[in-house]
């Protein structure tokens, strides 16, 4: 008898607290108080919203890895060692180059060499052996090339909060910048710039167009 209360007891009080937590949902698939910190994280719901892929947590991150939404605490956790920027950014005095709207996107012989590279979910590595080769490329192109400028752009699928996405971004820029870096490159010819999740090259709304979305693209300068 007793165990047939305690079992009945239990049952209850889950759907209780089932029920608290929906009542509570904001409806909107939002996981943090954009705010306050990651303390307000619902492990209930995922950053990413609902995907239709059968194992979710093969690419989702832990609780650790999310990132409180102000600018101290997004810097702290996205400081992986990338090397220092240009002393100038294009555009301003000093510079000697135009700003970012002065350089191209990669013409029809260019994009052989300057592709796209993709990124996992909430990865800012490239992980897949054509992107890594497709690297080496543009770094022997950049060094057989010396007066050719690159600017580095970080994107972001749709999914998650807008700084996050941002911060996302500019460690996937910083990634490559640092990776051609490793191979010759000069530092001061690789400019980075994030536009986490508002410049997607797929509209869509799936795997797919995410995928296509978590992106780095190049855009390049030849100075006379």
């Amino acid at each position: 008898m007793k165990k047939t209360q305690f079992i009945i007891g239990f049952g209850c009080a889950a759907l209780l607290t089932l029920a608290t937590s929906c009542s509570t949902g904001t409806g909107k698939g939002t996981v943090w108080d954009d705010q306050k910190t990651a303390g307000n994280y619902n492990p209930s719901r995922s950053l990413w919203g609902n995907d239709t892929v059968e194992n979710e947590e093969s690419f989702s991150p832990s609780y650790e890895d999310f990132v409180a939404l102000n600018n101290d605490d997004l810097k702290a956790q996205f400081s992986d060692g990338a090397a220092p920027q240009p002393k100038h950014s294009p555009g301003e005095v000093g510079s000697r180059l135009p700003g970012i709207e002065g350089f191209h996107n990669p013409t029809q012989g260019e994009s052989s060499v300057f592709k796209s590279l993709y990124f996992n979910t909430d990865d800012h590595i490239v992980r897949d052996k054509e992107s890594l080769e497709a690297l080496e490329r543009v770094a022997a192109y950049l060094n057989a090339h010396p007066n050719v400028f690159i600017f580095v752009s970080g994107n972001c699928d749709e999914r998650g909060p807008e700084g996050y996405n941002l911060a996302l971004g500019t460690r996937r820029a910083n990634y490559v910048r640092t990776k051609l870096i490793e191979q010759g490159v000069n530092p001061e010819r690789i400019h980075t710039v994030s536009y986490g999740k508002e410049r997607p090259a797929d509209l869509g709304h799936n795997q797919q167009a995410w995928s296509k979305n978590r992106r780095a693209e190049f855009k390049i300068y030849q100075k006379s």
